[in-house]
């Protein structure tokens, strides 16, 4: 074991002193990034179409390359999922990450180059693993197996030489040996399709020593329940008694903790939180970050830049760099990538907690808010909030999601939140209460449109029964993978579709 930990430790070495290189010096780290994806995409279509070969600068790449959406995009990727080539990226892409879609498209399918899985996607989950070393010497990691619950693959119809699905299925299928040999389950399981995957998987997994889990909060939450019900065990942790670690992205932890504080008993147990989308890999919690914070990864072939929030909305929006970003604000993503992504809206929204070095908190979606009444409830402010209505009320949360209920015949509007507990509160009306209550001490627009029901009346909470967002997603083809429960809309879509479709208590205040 002593032998063990010391090639890794020689072989992590280096790259600790890289990553603090680029945390002391981001902005020239940003500024050689940007200039070699340019670089390498000069003789692209969009290279020649936005003469790359001539922009010396960060300023004259923000004026002369446009900021895209997915529509903006979507015949260049529709020509390269048909075999086009030197489009976007000048290498061959034959992986595309499938998620969800736009307003114009059912699904998203994101380029994966193969500079995007050896420079940002594997990098990424080698520096979680470095770092989780760097701060446990004695760890025991790699005498067990890594648990991964990730999604599918399919191959592209019209074309045999690319295949498509979520991008844990992707970075899974490309890993090398020595890292498939570690990891479990076999990708003969881990590409079912999910619900056949579920029992199988769990199956499985039951006997081996799982020593770390890498997954989706709520689909990880399903796999662990069901290893719980195949062998009659308590809690995960006398199923595993070696596991040492567990890192989650896609949503915040916060709502969760409890629930997988129940299933892993235990003060030793590292969570890890990381910011891997279908884009990218962007950021991870590192020793010194505090819970749901991020270092932001700045050396993973992706340049950043980020628009202020209270300007997203505009036509042209106006972004801004690292260097001028502050804590404490909002900022929708913008990135470029070593896959061919140029200045585009990711779509997601985080804040600097930090500038130096630079960390962040994922905030929400540009898309997924409640800004019915002027309250600006970002998903941030949901997460925590139900983390503490919890916190107070003694319950656990399986899922949730909330929109407004519209002001009509003279009613002041409010929200509308579908609760699926996996501990319920013993009064509903309390938890209502504390939902409010940490609402209004978290967002200064929302408690000033409740103050004496101002704007806003209290919000109602429904009480769903167990399994309603997991038959729900299941009904919109939204089983496992990179697919996540919407928190938070601006209209009732979601919220209306659930309700039709259960029974429900309600609490209110």
């Amino acid at each position: 074991m002593e032998l063990l930990n010391l090639l890794i430790s020689q072989f992590t070495k280096k790259r600790v002193g890289q990553i603090e290189h680029f945390m002391e010096h981001p902005h020239e780290v940003q500024h050689q990034t940007l200039k070699d994806l340019l670089a390498k995409a000069s003789q692209t279509e969009w290279g020649q179409r936005y003469k790359y070969a001539e922009i010396k600068n960060a300023e004259a790449f923000r004026q002369r390359v446009p900021v895209s959406a997915y529509d903006d995009i979507s015949q260049d990727i529709k020509r390269m999922l048909q075999g086009e080539h030197n489009i976007l990226w000048p290498s061959k892409i034959k992986w595309f990450a499938k998620s969800s879609g736009t307003t114009s498209d059912r699904s998203k399918f994101i380029p994966v180059s193969q500079e995007a899985l050896e420079d940002c996607h594997f990098r990424g989950g080698k520096d979680m693993i470095t770092l989780y070393l760097e701060r446990n010497p004695d760890s025991r990691l790699f005498l067990g197996k890594a648990m991964s619950v990730g999604g599918t693959l399919h191959a592209q119809e019209d074309n045999e030489e690319v295949s498509y699905g979520a991008i844990s299925a992707i970075v899974t299928k490309n890993l090398p040996i020595w890292a498939e040999f570690a990891r479990t389950p076999s990708t003969d399981i881990a590409f079912l399709p999910w619900e056949e995957k579920l029992d199988t998987m769990a199956h499985t997994v039951a006997d081996q020593n799982i020593t770390s889990i890498m997954g989706l909060p709520t689909w990880t939450h399903v796999v662990l329940e069901r290893v719980l019900e195949v062998t009659g065990k308590e809690n995960i942790l006398e199923v595993w008694p070696n596991l040492e670690f567990f890192a989650h992205g896609g949503v915040a932890f916060g709502p969760y903790r409890e629930l997988f504080r129940k299933l892993l008993p235990s003060d030793d147990i590292t969570y890890i939180d990381i910011y891997n989308a279908s884009e990218g890999f962007f950021g991870l919690q590192d020793g010194d970050c505090e819970p749901d914070e991020m270092l932001l990864m700045l050396d993973y072939g992706v340049y950043y830049e980020f628009i202020p929030m209270d300007e997203f909305g505009e036509e042209s929006p106006r972004t801004v760099g690292l260097d001028q970003v502050q804590a404490g604000k909002n900022y929708a993503m913008v990135i470029t990538t070593n896959a061919g992504l140029w200045r585009y809206k990711i779509g997601d929204t985080v804040r600097f907690t930090s500038t130096s070095p630079y960390r962040f908190k994922i905030s929400g979606r540009v898309k997924h808010f409640i800004n019915a009444f002027g309250e600006e409830l970002m998903v941030e402010n949901a997460e925590r909030a139900m983390a503490k209505a919890s916190e107070a009320t003694g319950a656990m949360i399986n899922e949730f999601t909330a929109a407004p209920v519209f002001t009509q015949d003279g009613q002041k509007g409010r929200h509308e939140w579908l609760v699926e507990f996996a501990r319920a509160p013993r009064n509903l009306d309390d938890f209502a209460k504390a939902l409010d209550e940490a609402l209004r001490e978290l967002n200064s627009d929302y408690d000033s449109r409740r103050h004496q029901d101002l704007a806003l009346l209290s919000p109602i909470v429904h009480k769903v029964s167990e399994g309603t967002f997991y038959n729900w997603m299941k009904k919109r083809g939204k089983l496992g993978g990179q697919n996540k429960v919407p928190r938070l809309s601006n209209s009732r879509e979601f919220v209306e579709d659930i309700l039709a479709a259960v029974s429900t208590e309600k609490g209110t205040l």
